[in-house]
């Protein structure tokens, strides 16, 4: 499947923020990428900013057009803000929740682990990063993977009280998904009322 493989630094300059994670370069060119990066450009168009902030969320949590678009779709169908509906059912992922749990240091590494079979949900190896998580349901490292280098160096003084929706537990090194996270929990810089206005518009 494609998924974006190129340079982040570029893309988080393009928004402005380290929405891959912390950035040495962002912090130094905090501009957009390109010759005139550093020069006035022209005033972004409505439709132009809307674009911006669902490609920003896209980037954020690792999706394919079609996939987002499949999760929106499924948020406006659903009772409640179709906004923060899109916002909950992102973070409920098993890739972003093995992410949040701090199991990896990134999503793209979380993603990784869980497509090699390395996490376990409920006991039961899931290799579906895109796997959504249900309230109670407990997430963990496989047996032969809790000495893999990555993990450990990623766990390593991880504060773990960070969220509110989930519950860590050292000794099993797992983690609850008590409940779908509040919107005001969420720390993600995401205006999601511009996306639901975007694809109301197409």
């Amino acid at each position: 499947m494609a998924r974006y493989t190129g340079p982040k630094t570029r893309i988080a300059r393009r928004f402005g923020e380290a929405i891959f994670g912390p950035d040495k370069v962002l912090s130094k060119r905090n501009y957009p990428p390109g010759q005139q990066g550093n020069n006035r450009r022209r005033k972004t168009s409505e439709y132009g900013i809307m674009l911006a902030e669902k490609q920003k969320a896209k980037y954020t949590y690792g999706l394919l057009e079609k996939q987002f678009r499949n999760l929106f779709e499924k948020a406006a169908r659903s009772t409640g803000i179709t906004g923060e509906v899109l916002l909950q059912s992102l973070e409920s992922r098993l890739d972003n929740v093995v992410f949040r749990l701090g199991i990896a240091p990134t999503r793209a590494a979380a993603r990784q682990l869980v497509s090699h079979k390395h996490i376990v949900v409920d006991g039961k190896v899931v290799n579906i990063p895109s796997y959504s998580l249900k309230p109670g349901q407990i997430v963990g490292v496989r047996e032969k993977a809790k000495s893999l280098e990555v993990i450990a160096d990623s766990l390593a003084g991880f504060n773990h009280g960070k969220y509110a929706w989930l519950e860590w537990d050292e000794s099993s090194k797992s983690g609850k998904f008590l409940h779908r996270p509040e919107r005001a929990d969420i720390p993600e810089n995401i205006r999601e009322q511009l996306i639901v206005e975007l694809y109301s518009k197409n």
